[in-house]
């Protein structure tokens, strides 16, 4: 999620470095740092600063630097601590050599072991560090070689811009699946995560694709593709103002976040996930053999959390054959208590300071419970609360009402089912990696329906529906919280009662609010429960409702049930609940548009609920 931007041309750089820094805050702010080639062939002038760009503006002080290629980062913590050494850019030994990226090198371990066995000194705990000591050690006087030959060696998504200060006015970066742009300006270049960056100096661009390497000179753009023989890249003149850049050419903030989740996925995901269906949760706190001890589970969470803790539960008990409590973290702390030595406890929060969450954790970690945290945010209270962590990585959300920090809490609590479910012998190793398999998958999945038809189709049917006074969502196994979720949505940002139950027992009262016309929203994704849904279909149709479904790409027997269908990529049911999410966010999203309303920030909300 980390920012990024490079400058090569005539001009002194620090400023415009520190500037687009500024507009790409919005990616990460746990810690800054920018690097200036002051003098060549010498060590680059860096400064690096904890906290957001105010402190870095500080810490760079008034000096009048005349450099003009440089190197700019603000971070969004994964790989180590907010710490000044863990803040970007990252140098060789030599300090000729510095880096700053965006992503994770999953196997940055193997590479830091085998670098440190030719004698190279780690100064920080960043996945980042080990890509300008690779560069250092092949590097024969052509720095755009030396990114050609270590790229191959590099697992997982990331873009990263290098620079040697023996070679002033030429930046090279490479991309995989994470965001790079190339700004063109007169006589000069820029590089940077999001366009926002250098909006103020140019509208022209240059887009890079993933797998390539880029070489910028103030003049001239030079791209590989793969190829032996290096091509150029046409130039695009953006028409945006600087707002709808900084929501990546969206409307709004939060439907920027909807389609930032493939994205959210791979983070979540990161270096933990191995083909072999192991996981690695470094920051749990307890160790294997302490976690396959472990009898029973508690899940406290409030609102969207919940739901995502309720998708856990389905994947923990399948996978692991463990049992799982689950409850409102507001409730939580007033009942009596029973977990206890040998329980795992786990407070979900994207913020880590929701504060009815942190008193249910303290209380069960009073009772002699391992407590751990699963949240998106480095250096939160609910991390100082807890005996361990599972960062989500989603990057920074400012819509008020969650999308991408759900889909990763899901992830999350996915990658620990999995973990468990092999430490506890309940996976085979075949079914192990199969679940691996297809939580690899999920990303690219996701991504290939949001930019598909689908969501026009979402908008489509919102069009028909936007003005009903009143909604009903149900659903049945894991359809259960997806129902939940959705109506959730609907209720934060279009403001219209939602009501939402599992659909065995909608005959027990709910159904008797439906009347002619009323719509029923109903998740009917592939599985063993799909009949079970067909006849709670049947039984709404018959009282005059009309049936909105969420179901699974290819499955027509849902056309002869439902009078609209919201379609969802084929995954294996339990892993449903990620991709059937995003068409209701976007239902959600398009009723209240056509509403007229403000969904980044709606009514009564806030992103962070600190108070009980």
């Amino acid at each position: 999620m980390c920012g990024i931007i490079g400058y090569v041309g005539p001009r002194a750089c620090k400023d415009l470095i520190l500037d687009g820094l500024e507009r790409l805050e919005y990616r990460g702010y746990d810690s800054a740092g920018f690097a200036l080639l002051e003098n060549v062939g010498e060590q680059f002038a860096q400064v690096h600063a904890v906290g957001n760009l105010a402190k870095l503006r500080e810490a760079a002080g008034d000096n009048h630097s005349t450099a003009t290629t440089g190197l700019g980062h603000t971070r969004w913590a994964t790989h180590g601590r907010v710490t000044e050494q863990n803040a970007h850019p990252h140098s060789d030994q030599s300090g000729k050599v510095a880096v700053v990226m965006n992503g994770i090198i999953e196997n940055y371990m193997v590479l830091r072991s085998e670098l440190a066995g030719k004698g190279v000194a780690f100064t920080s705990e960043t996945d980042t560090e080990v890509i300008p000591h690779l560069i250092a050690q092949v590097y024969r006087g052509d720095i755009a070689q030396a990114v050609r030959d270590i790229v191959p060696r590099l697992e997982g998504h990331y873009a990263f811009v290098a620079m040697h200060a023996d070679e002033p006015g030429r930046l090279v970066g490479a991309r995989k699946e994470c965001p790079l742009v190339v700004g063109v300006g007169d006589g000069e270049r820029f590089f940077a995560s999001a366009i926002p960056a250098f909006l103020r100096e140019t509208k022209d661009i240059q887009v890079i694709e993933s797998g390539e390497i880029v070489v910028l000179e103030p003049d001239a753009t030079t791209v590989w593709n793969g190829a032996a023989t290096p091509t150029t890249r046409e130039i695009t003149r953006v028409e945006m103002d600087e707002d709808a850049a900084e929501k990546g050419g969206h409307e709004t903030f939060m439907l920027k976040e909807i389609y930032e989740q493939p994205d959210a996925l791979w983070d979540t995901i990161g270096d933990r996930l191995n083909v072999d269906g192991t996981v690695a949760l470094p920051d749990l706190g307890l160790g294997d053999a302490e976690l396959a001890r472990v009898e029973r589970i508690h899940i406290v969470a409030c609102g969207t959390s919940f739901h995502a803790g309720l998708v856990g539960r389905y994947m923990i008990e399948d996978w692991a054959r463990v049992p799982v409590n689950i409850e409102v973290a507001s409730e939580y702390r007033y009942r009596t208590c029973l977990a206890g030595p040998g329980d795992l406890v786990i407070g979900i929060t994207q913020s880590g300071e929701t504060a009815d969450t942190l008193a249910a954790m303290r209380v069960a970690r009073e009772r002699g419970a391992h407590v751990v945290a699963l949240t998106n945010i480095i250096g939160s209270q609910a991390t100082r609360d807890s005996d361990g962590v599972i960062f989500t990585r989603a990057g920074l959300e400012i819509g008020v009402a969650a999308t991408k920090t759900h889909t990763a809490q899901i992830m999350a609590l996915a990658l620990l089912a999995l973990k468990l479910g092999r430490l506890k012998w309940a996976l085979t190793s075949n079914g192990a990696v199969d679940i691996a398999g297809d939580l690899r998958r999920l990303p690219e999945l996701l991504k290939a329906y949001l930019e598909s038809a689908g969501p026009a189709q979402v908008y489509e049917v919102a069009g028909r529906y936007f003005d009903r006074p009143f909604f009903l969502y149900l659903g049945r196994h894991v359809g259960v919280p997806v129902c939940f979720e959705g109506a959730l949505k609907l209720k934060e940002i279009s403001y219209i009662p939602t009501e939402a139950y599992p659909a065995g027992e909608m005959k027990h009262g709910p159904i008797a609010l439906l009347e002619e016309g009323s719509p029923v929203v109903v998740v009917a994704t592939d599985g063993h429960v799909f009949d079970k849904v067909v006849s709670n279909i049947q039984e709404v149709k018959a009282r005059g409702a009309r049936v909105i479904a969420v179901a699974t790409e290819g499955n027509r027997l849902i056309t002869e049930h439902a009078d609209d269908v919201l379609w969802c990529p084929k995954t294996p049911p339990l892993l449903s609940p990620i991709v059937a999410n995003v068409p209701l966010q976007l239902f959600a999203y398009a009723v209240a548009r056509a509403k007229g309303l403000n969904v980044d920030q709606p009514r009564n909300l806030a992103k962070t609920v600190t108070v009980e």
